[in-house]
């Protein structure tokens, strides 16, 4: 059994896309497909079902994929132990992530991350909307929600803390609410569906439902608006951290921290073999963040 034939499966296995699956590891198309045809004639059974757009596994691929992840895994543990074997990850990593985090967080540290693994090449695809995963062959998603899929693994990049915002020109204008149930004399920007508003007291939470005569479905636009003065917002550290620095935004309500439990995670398909590009991915961001991460380290 030709062990660039189960590279190939493998990594088809995710991308749903001979082709893809293929230029990643340096084949034409032609020649993914003739692997593909080779292994299937080994192995006397059809592991895929193709189609003009896209392949799936039919069940006896989706029974010898596990095995097929297995058999790397051990090949490359026995390089690894004489020492065999790329040091550095290859190939193509593809991230989605949120669009507003992305451009903020992850481009600024793309030039380091590069030049750390000179071999790889990353496709990053920016969006709002919860994309999955194996659909679109991506490596890593990067969120900011509880995971849903319990078919994916998450490994935490960073805590994502959320606290009370509003602009000097608005807290001059209006003055500023000492107690949570005082929000209710204000006007708040808010993400739609999120209007009730939970605090920590030592009395235990106090929920407020907040109200406003602005409402948005995107985080950098309740940012923006909070910051022109339009009323008071939960707003991610990591958005606001410059806005604080430059005194553009004031938080307020600190003796009364939000209820939540958010971070930053990376996501990708469970799987026995642990890509070393993912794992790259992984433990350069995390580190690059830091502990706290630094767009926490002005924040009280």
């Amino acid at each position: 059994m030709n062990i660039e034939h189960l590279k190939l499966f493998v990594r088809l296995a995710t991308t749903h896309n001979i082709s893809m699956a293929g230029q990643e590891l340096g084949l034409s198309p032609a020649v993914s497909s003739a692997h593909i045809n080779k292994l299937e004639e080994g192995l006397g059974v059809r592991l895929v079902h193709r189609t003009t757009r896209k392949v799936s596994l039919t069940e006896e691929g989706q029974a010898f994929l596990p095995h097929a992840e297995e058999v790397l895994a051990s090949v490359e543990a026995a390089r690894a132990s004489v020492g065999a074997g790329s040091a550095l990850p290859v190939g193509t990593l593809r991230v989605t992530a949120p669009a507003s985090f992305g451009r903020m967080h992850l481009i600024p540290a793309l030039k380091g991350f590069l030049a750390r693994y000179p071999d790889l090449t990353v496709d990053f695809r920016f969006s709002d909307t919860i994309v999955d995963m194996v659909e679109g062959g991506f490596d890593i998603a990067i969120r900011d929600a509880e995971l849903q899929d319990s078919t994916l693994i998450a490994r935490k990049l960073a805590p994502d803390n959320r606290i009370i915002c509003a602009s000097p020109e608005y807290l001059e204008a209006h003055g500023e609410p000492k107690i949570p149930h005082e929000l209710n004399d204000h006007q708040c920007v808010n993400l739609a569906g999120l209007t009730t508003w939970v605090f920590d007291s030592k009395d235990g939470p106090i929920s407020v439902k907040t109200k406003g005569s602005f409402r948005t479905d995107n985080g950098d636009a309740m940012r923006d608006a909070c910051t022109d003065g339009l009323g008071i917002a939960i707003n991610s550290t990591w958005s606001v951290y410059k806005q604080l620095e430059r005194g553009e935004l004031v938080q307020i309500l600190k003796d009364f921290p939000l209820v939540s439990d958010t971070a930053i995670w990376a996501v990708y398909p469970s799987s026995r073999l642990l890509a070393p590009k993912v794992r790259a991915f992984i433990d350069y961001f995390n580190d690059y963040y830091g502990s706290p991460p630094y767009w926490d380290t002005g924040v009280s």
